[in-house]
């Protein structure tokens, strides 16, 4: 087998060796005696034609007295000659001349060999004494026992001093050190037994730990294993070769934290999460704890103080998660090294122990860095270490001002967007109704909950808006965004929907002109825009009539309402076609709806049936499903709904308006129809005052059978056909004067002049009633009017 089967070229005898070397023999008058194959083969001449001659005609030049005096020498000489080869060149060769005396007889022996040959091994044992000696890479041997033979001097300076170790196992060498390349068995030992019995070198290992010459500071090797074996291929042991790798090791790592942190540390516009952030990327390999401290006003999302005294009524920050975090308060006397940073704006380095520790606590080292932002300080950082309590060197001072940069500037962004989503989060709130009044029609309950802070306040509303006749009006939309844009868009929009809703137009003439004034206001000239989100506006308007039960709906583009009715069973309503709000491109369509009473209509939006991890069709299936538990109170319900959504933070606002229908029966309602005949006036006077007797309220006897009179004149004079009175009490209005006819007109309230002889019928009923209006249905129109109860 061969020794080295890589590398033939490869020869460790000396050119001069005699198993090598042409030589020869002379006798005392200087003439060729013995003549070997190897000089044969050095200069192309044959035994016999050289033996028996003098040796100087083998010299390619005259020598003069020098060849004589060399073979007189007593002792061993050495020179560079020039020999002439048999073919006429000239071999220029290293040659030794060693005097030999027996028995009276003299001769010399003669070594030669080409003298290039010589100096090419010359060269590899110099450099085979220079890896021995001088060389930075530690070569370590071990016999088949895997016990320490031999070390260079750069194993010996790592050691401390070889002699020590040698016969020791390799386990003594470093007795707390590891590998940290996992490519490989995890342990040293079995790392040489596989060399050993496999031949196959294991290269580029890299092993951690602290060499007995520097036992403070952790170092990192480059380690690999070869094995030996001598001439016969039998293993002698093998050979380690170490390189001290520690400072591009930790520039490696120090590239990959920076790396880490840029993908890590800030992504969460959370102060308590970047702080987290933080100390997750730092630790081990900068540190072995990371502390934040900042002041209370940048926690709460304000502006960092500026004139207190640095390292004063700070917080330090604990845990990771929002289950776990806390906060303790910590101060920084004006000596310490920590107020020093925060006053210079620097890093500090402290290796002693901080404050308050006691003196037989472990050795650590500190880093104090402050956390600045738009030239604005922040809080501070402290890197510490304990397990490896070496002092931060400038590289690390430097990668630790980078981590504590970027971690500055996510901190800044989490409190800039914690100050902007607690002022979005107000104005939203404020601009939600904070209560929905009790209504005779209906039942309600609703839910809003809003999204994950991390995306930000959105853009649901939802509202319900009291109508003549006992009846009500109930809205949901959703703007598509979020922030302060999409609550502000949701605010003007709810209240636009408001002021409509009281025009008494029906949903689809509502949506309508909603739909044109949003598309009006998102013109690119527009002086007062609703912002980009508007143009992804979804919106359902809905009426209710509680006398006859006819809900009456339209959509923008909106989810349709689900139905629950008394007995139980649920069903998603039929779809209306409309487009989102803006588009103006079709037309928007009623949707009409026979509720028996005790029914439950769920409105909604997207996000309380859809989100990333589920489509919309299987949240309103999981709605659905709530809602025949119908006959629960409604607060339940909603509770049921919202505890049904998906775990985890919400992609989206979700706002549940749940309604429970009721019926007004003859008790509350009385219809009188009319022939128009002006003598009928009397007639409806008398129903109304016996009505109102009937209820209790005759104290409103003269009021009501005056506005009565005054509306049922106007339509007997300007209509045609019979005229209906119908007189509804609710909680709180008498809508004692709901009187419709065929006529598409509108009365206008004007102020009479002296001479008129009409024109004071309605100035006297907006004088005595709380409110009226007027409303056009399909045949044609019903003016009202309220009375307060007392």
């Amino acid at each position: 087998m061969d020794r080295f089967p890589n590398a033939a070229d490869v020869e460790f005898h000396s050119p001069l060796d005699l198993t090598r070397a042409a030589a020869a023999v002379l006798d005392e008058d200087g003439r060729v005696s013995g003549w070997s194959a190897a000089a044969e083969l050095l200069l192309g001449l044959p035994s016999p034609e050289v033996l028996g001659r003098p040796a100087k005609r083998l010299l390619a030049a005259d020598p003069g007295p020098r060849l004589s005096a060399f073979c007189r020498a007593h002792r061993p000489r050495s020179a560079v000659l020039d020999l002439r080869h048999g073919d006429g060149h000239t071999v220029r060769a290293a040659v030794t001349l060693s005097p030999l005396t027996h028995r009276g007889a003299a001769a010399t022996v003669v070594v030669a060999a080409e003298l290039a040959a010589l100096r090419g091994w010359e060269a590899q044992l110099a450099l085979l004494e220079g890896l021995a000696t001088e060389s930075s890479v530690g070569l370590t041997i071990f016999d088949t026992d895997m016990r320490v033979v031999w070390g260079n001097v750069s194993t010996d300076l790592e050691l401390d001093g070889i002699a020590q170790y040698v016969g020791r196992p390799a386990a003594d060498l470093f007795p707390e050190g590891e590998f940290i390349s996992r490519h490989h068995p995890p342990d040293e030992d079995q790392v040489m037994e596989q060399v050993l019995k496999t031949g196959e070198p294991i290269l580029g290992m890299h092993y951690r730990g602290r060499a007995p010459a520097d036992p403070v500071r952790e170092h990192v090797w480059s380690c690999s294993y070869y094995r030996l074996v001598d001439a016969r291929g039998e293993p002698l042991g093998l050979f380690e070769e170490s390189l001290d790798i520690t400072d591009r090791y930790r520039a490696q790592e120090r590239l990959s934290l920076l790396v880490r942190a840029g993908k890590r540390i800030g992504a969460s516009l959370d102060v308590r999460r970047t702080a987290a952030e933080l100390a997750d990327v730092a630790v081990p390999q900068l540190a072995d704890e990371v502390l934040v401290d900042l002041p209370p006003a940048v926690i709460e999302g304000r502006q960092p103080p500026t004139r207190s005294a640095p390292g004063h009524s700070l917080l330090r920050m604990h845990g990771r998660t929002p289950e776990e975090f806390g906060t303790s308060p910590v101060s920084y006397p004006p000596s310490s090294p920590q107020a020093l940073s925060l006053a210079t704006n620097r890093p500090v380095v402290d290796p002693s122990p901080s404050p308050g520790e006691q003196v037989t606590a472990a050795r650590h080292a500190d880093l104090f860095v402050p956390l600045l932002a738009r030239d604005a300080v922040l809080g501070l950082v402290t890197f510490r270490r304990v397990d490896n309590p070496d002092p931060f060197g400038p590289e690390e001072q430097t990668l630790a001002v980078e981590l504590a940069e970027r971690a500055a500037v996510g901190i800044d962004n989490a409190r800039r967007y914690t100050s902007q989503h607690a002022a979005a989060l107000v104005l939203q709130r404020s601009l939600l109704p904070q209560r929905l009044p009790e209504q005779s029609a209906v039942e309600v309950a609703y839910r809003y909950l809003p999204a994950d802070s991390r995306v930000g306040v959105g853009g649901d509303w939802f509202d319900l808006i009291p109508l003549s006749g006992a009846r009500v009006g109930l809205t949901v939309g959703d703007v598509v965004g979020h922030g302060v844009h999409a609550a502000a868009t949701m605010g003007r929009l709810r209240a636009t929907v408001r002021t409509l809703a009281l025009l008494d137009l029906d949903p689809a003439e509502l949506l309508t002109r909603l739909d044109g004034l949003v598309a009006q206001d998102c013109e690119p000239d527009a002086a007062d825009t609703l912002s980009d989100e508007a143009l992804g506006v979804t919106c359902l308007y809905a009426i209710y009539d509680p006398v006859g039960g006819r809900c009456v709906w339209a959509s923008a583009g909106h989810p349709p309402p689900i139905v629950a009715d008394a007995s139980g069973s649920v069903a998603l309503s039929a779809p209306a076609p409309g487009p989102p709000l803006g588009l103006g491109s079709l037309p928007y369509e009623n949707v009409e709806l026979s509720l028996s009473d005790g029914s439950v209509v769920a409105f909604f939006t997207d996000g309380v049936v859809e989100d990333r991890r589920t489509d919309i069709d299987s949240g309103i299936d999981r709605l659905a499903h709530v809602l025949t538990w119908q006959r629960c109170p409604l607060e339940e319900l909603c509770d049921r709904a919202m505890s049904t959504l998906p775990p985890g933070p919400q992609a989206d606002d979700a706002t549940l308006l749940l309604v429970r229908t009721r019926r007004l029966g003859p008790d509350h309602v009385a219809d009188l129809e009319l022939p128009p005949d002006p003598a009928t006036v009397a007639d409806a006077r008398t129903d109304t005052e016996r009505q109102l007797d009937v209820w209790g309220l005759s104290d409103l006897s003269f009021t009501a059978a005056l506005v009565v009179s005054e509306l049922v004149t106007n339509s007997i004079r300007y209509a045609t056909g019979p005229v209906m009175l119908r007189l509804i009490r609710d909680r709180s209005l008498l809508s004692l004067c709901e009187v419709s006819d065929n006529a598409h007109t509108a009365p206008h309230l004007r102020r009479a002049r002296r001479d008129d002889e009409g024109g004071r019928g309605l100035f006297l009923v907006a004088q005595v009633s709380q409110r009226w209006g007027t409303r056009y249905t399909a045949s044609g129109k019903t003016i009202w009017a309220e009375l307060a109860i007392p």
